[in-house]
C-alpha cells in the first residue's frame, strides 16, 4: 500500500552500529511511495557506505558540509527544505548532544537547523550511555523544542549488554511513519474509551531461585497498549515479566504471578470499557512453593511437583454481570487452530479471538511479526503476516466498529 506517496523524507544517518538497519528502513519507506534522500555523518561511513545507501535510495548521498560540488548550490539548505520529515535514525548519543546544543558541524545536525520540517529523533546506543543523565537531559530538551522521539527499544546489544537502547526496528520507524502522517484515520478511533489490557508471561515459583514460566516477549500486548495510546484510548497495561519499556502515555502495573495478575485486573473491569486479555497467563501453578532452594535427591532420577489451577482472568472478566467490558482473548494454538479458537470464544463468552498458529517459524513467541484471525460470533477476518505494530492497528480497528455494533 502506497501510504507515503508524495511524502519526501530525508534520512539522517549517525555513526552506529544500527546504521545497518537503514538499508531495510530506506527500501520500506520507497515501498510505501516516499522519496527518501540520505544523509550521513563521517562516523556513519565506518558503518554503511553511501555507494550501498546511493544504490538503494536511487539519489546522491550528501555526506560532506564542505563538499564543493555540492555546496554550490547549498545542498544542505535546499534538502532542508525539501524533507516533509527529518528522520535522524540511527540517532547516537553523540548526535543527539550535537543537535540539543544546536550545533551545525556536519551535514546531519546542520540539516536539522535548517529546516522547519517535523524532526523525528530514533535513539541508537549503548545502555549504559542511553541512561546516564547527560543523555536523558538532551533527550527531554530535544522533546521539548519539539522533535518527536521514537524509542528506543530494549533487549540485547551489539556489545553484549542487556538494557534499553536499541534502535526501533526498521517497520516499526515505517510504520510510525505512515502514522504521523495519515493521523487522521485513526487519531480519535478510541478517544474517550478507557482500555485494561495484559501482556508478557507470568513466573510461578517453585522455590527461591527457580520459577515456570513461557516464551511469550509481550511484544504483542505492548504494541496494542502504544497503539490504543495513539488512537486516544486511557490505556492501562498489566504486565508480566517483559524487557520492553512502557509505551509513552500508558499506565503500567508489573506484576510476577497469574494470581496477582487477575487482582489487578479484577480490581480495575469496573473503569474499564475494553478489555484485552494478551498475556500468556499460566494455566497451573505449584501447589507449595518451597522456602528454601530445593535440592537435587542422589538417590531419585525424578522429581514430582503437584500443580494447581490458576484463576482463568479473561473468563473472569467475561463473566461480570455488571460493568463488563467488551472482552477479547487470544489464542496461540500449534494445531486445529481455528476450531480450538471458536470453542474458546463461545466457552469463555467472548467478544473476538485472535488466533494464531505459534509453530510457524517466524510468527508468534517472541517475534516481532505475527499472523492472526479475528473471531467473532457472526463473521472473522485474516491478518496476514505483519509486524505486530501494524497487526495492533489492524485489531483494535476491528475492536471499535465491533464496539459500536454492540452499543
Amino acid at each position: 500500500m502506497q501510504t507515503l506517496t508524495g511524502k519526501n523524507i530525508l534520512l539522517g544517518i549517525s555513526g552506529g552500529i544500527a546504521a545497518y538497519k537503514c538499508a531495510e528502513l530506506t527500501r520500506r519507506l520507497m515501498e510505501r511511495g516516499a522519496e527518501v534522500h540520505i544523509v550521513m555523518t563521517e562516523a556513519a561511513k565506518e558503518f554503511i557506505t553511501p555507494l550501498t545507501m546511493q544504490a538503494i535510495s536511487g539519489h546522491p548521498v550528501a555526506e560532506s558540509l564542505l563538499d564543493p560540488r555540492a555546496e554550490a548550490s547549498m545542498s544542505h539548505i535546499e534538502l532542508a527544505k525539501w524533507a516533509d520529515m527529518v528522520l535522524l535514525a540511527p540517532a547516537t548519543a553523540d548526535l543527539i548532544a550535537r543537535v540539543a546544543a544546536g550545533m551545525g558541524n556536519d551535514l546531519v545536525s546542520t540539516a536539522v537547523l535548517a529546516t522547519d520540517a517535523p524532526v523525528v529523533v530514533a535513539p541508537a546506543m549503548n545502555q549504559q550511555m542511553y541512561q546516564n543523565i547527560a543523555t536523558q537531559e538532551n533527550i527531554a530538551t530535544l522533546s521539548r523544542r519539539g522533535m518527536h522521539i521514537w524509542g528506543p527499544d530494549a533487549g540485547e546489544q551489539a556489545c553484549g549488554d542487556v538494557g534499553p537502547g536499541r534502535m526501533l526496528q526498521p517497520m516499526d520507524l515505517v510504520e510510525r511513519c505512515e502514522a504521523f502522517f495519515q493521523p487522521e484515520a485513526t487519531s480519535d478511533l478510541l478517544k474517550g474509551k478507557s482500555l485494561l489490557l495484559t501482556a508478557g508471561p507470568t513466573r510461578e515459583a517453585l522455590d527461591p531461585v527457580r520459577y515456570i514460566t513461557n516464551h511469550s516477549s509481550g511484544k504483542m500486548g505492548y504494541a496494542l497498549a502504544q497503539t490504543a495510546a495513539e488512537m486516544g484510548a486511557n490505556v492501562t497495561l498489566v504486565s508480566g515479566p517483559v524487557a520492553i519499556e512502557a509505551p509513552a502515555g500508558v499506565s503500567i502495573i508489573n506484576v510476577d504471578t497469574a494470581q496477582q495478575m487477575h487482582q489487578e485486573v479484577m480490581s480495575r473491569t469496573t473503569d474499564a470499557d475494553i478489555f484485552i486479555g494478551c498475556a500468556a497467563v499460566a494455566d497451573y501453578r505449584p501447589e507449595m512453593v518451597s522456602e528454601q532452594k530445593m535440592k537435587k535427591a542422589d538417590d531419585s532420577d525424578t522429581l514430582t511437583i503437584t500443580m494447581v489451577k490458576n484463576p482463568d482472568i479473561i473468563a473472569s472478566v467475561s463473566a461480570l454481570k455488571t460493568d463488563r467490558p467488551f472482552t477479547v482473548g487470544f489464542a496461540a494454538e500449534t494445531q486445529n487452530v481455528e476450531q480450538y479458537a471458536l470453542s474458546k470464544l463461545e466457552r469463555k463468552n467472548l467478544d473476538m479471538i485472535c488466533a494464531n498458529d505459534v509453530s510457524v517459524g517466524g510468527q508468534g513467541f517472541n517475534s516481532d511479526d505475527n499472523a492472526l484471525t479475528l473471531y467473532w460470533r457472526d463473521g472473522k477476518k485474516n491478518l496476514p503476516l505483519d509486524s505486530k505494530l501494524a497487526l495492533s492497528r489492524e485489531i483494535l480497528v476491528a475492536v471499535s466498529e465491533r464496539l459500536e455494533t454492540r452499543d
